[in-house]
């Protein structure tokens, strides 16, 4: 059975591609393919970093290929050092386990586990480790790939001059014997990854090699970096997660929104599954938009992103007062967040505060009182998305929203949240 299209041209136009080994898209070409990328357990939802290699996945499903998805029950206790300049902690059993479960529940709601031929698997690689002697695995495995090759890795270089421990060493064998493990088990003839971890994947197509004289595959992404030079997946507040627990939908479909016109155009084609002339086409028109619209659905769904685009046009459009309070907490917050935030007691509310003194001297929203007088006359000011000009008002209980916030918004872009403790 043939593939539907060539996957390789798909991911060439899509800036997918960084290395690919010799003999890969023939025989992608030529059959349907099993091929796997495996994921790092170190935390219990994946990142927006991780959704490259999803959608490597994803796009190989759509070609007719069939994907593997291998969660790092074993090399998790190990420790990957690709990319990383200190040796991390090692997570003990019942932390990886709990991982491994967020992982897997998240990556089934990316690929498609019932659909035949191509259907998606996702295997552990505990399962294969977990009765293997570590004098097993020197003597079976270890003895077919010399220290020089293994040093000659990058991953291995550029960690020398600081040092780092046997574990990690070991870490490309234990990684290239899963490839092993699954060519000859399952006849999985390709593994991909970032391009951080081609040398792992060499050794495992070496490890196949030497050891059952067999042949396989290997390509990697590029690793993506924002215009500027900063690391993608990141924002003010840390790590973009895909577990709206860590992440809310709000605050993920802002860092798309947010992206900048430089970045969008890479995104687009590595994030979307819209076709060729269908992105070319948006290419043209609003990418953030578009872009934050299609990842948001697909990882919180279509009723987290209209609450999403709701709580935006409510608190940054032209809302109102009523409007505010159906928005959730924990979005409010979300949105919120970076945004300067003030504190006062429920008691000084419950008293009345003047206008004048609570813009300039309670939340600091404007740095005098004959500032604040005259941004009320000039009709500047809002509270809690209702217009306030007159200069005898008073800040009292009424103006709670959910019973213990003010909003205050000084013209169009400037924001004060207050908590009333």
């Amino acid at each position: 059975m043939k593939p539907k299209y060539n996957f390789i041209e798909e991911l060439r136009w899509r800036n997918m591609i960084q290395d690919v080994m010799p003999g890969t898209e023939d025989l992608l070409n030529s059959k349907i393919v099993k091929g796997y990328i495996g994921f790092d357990p170190t935390a219990d939802s994946l990142g927006v970093g991780n959704m490259v290699q999803i959608m490597t996945l994803l796009h190989f499903q759509r070609a007719g290929h069939k994907p593997i998805a291998l969660v790092g029950g074993a090399t998790g206790m190990v420790g990957d050092p690709s990319g990383k300049s200190a040796e991390r902690n090692l997570l003990n059993e019942d932390v990886l386990n709990h991982n491994l479960a967020c992982q897997k529940a998240q990556l089934q709601k990316f690929l498609d586990f019932d659909c035949g031929e191509n259907s998606a698997e996702i295997v552990n690689n505990y399962d294969w480790f977990k009765q293997f002697s570590f004098l097993d695995f020197i003597r079976d495995v270890g003895k077919h790939i010399t220290v020089n090759y293994m040093m000659s890795k990058d991953s291995v270089k550029n960690r020398l001059e600081n040092g780092m421990s046997f574990t990690e060493f070991s870490y490309q064998l234990v990684q290239g014997y899963d490839f092993y493990y699954l060519n000859k088990h399952q006849n999985v003839q390709l593994q991909m990854g970032g391009s951080d971890q081609w040398g792992n994947i060499v050794t495992g197509t070496e490890l196949i090699r030497r050891m059952d004289g067999g042949e396989a595959f290997a390509l990697t992404t590029p690793l993506i970096k924002k215009a500027d030079g900063t690391k993608f997946g990141k924002s003010e507040g840390g790590n973009i997660w895909l577990d709206p627990k860590r992440t809310t939908p709000y605050a993920f479909y802002q860092f798309w929104l947010r992206s900048s016109d430089d970045d969008v155009q890479n995104y687009i084609r590595i994030f979307s599954l819209k076709s060729r002339e269908e992105i070319e086409s948006i290419e043209k028109h609003l990418l953030q938009k578009e872009l934050a619209k299609e990842v948001t659905i697909r990882v919180h769904g279509e009723e987290a992103y209209n609450n999403a685009v709701r709580a935006s046009e409510i608190l940054f459009g032209k809302g109102t007062t009523e409007e505010l309070e159906t928005i959730d907490e924990v979005t409010l917050l979300s949105a919120m967040e970076g945004v300067p935030q003030a504190t006062l007691t429920l008691s000084e509310v419950d008293a009345g505060i003047p206008i004048v003194d609570f813009l300039s001297e309670k939340i600091n929203l404007l740095p005098s009182k004959t500032e604040a007088k005259k941004m009320l006359q000039g009709n500047g000011i809002s509270i809690n998305k209702n217009k306030v000009s007159d200069l005898e008002y008073k800040i009292s209980v009424k103006d709670l929203i959910k019973g213990k916030y003010i909003l205050a918004q000084k013209g169009k872009k400037d924001y004060c949240l207050v908590l009333i403790n």
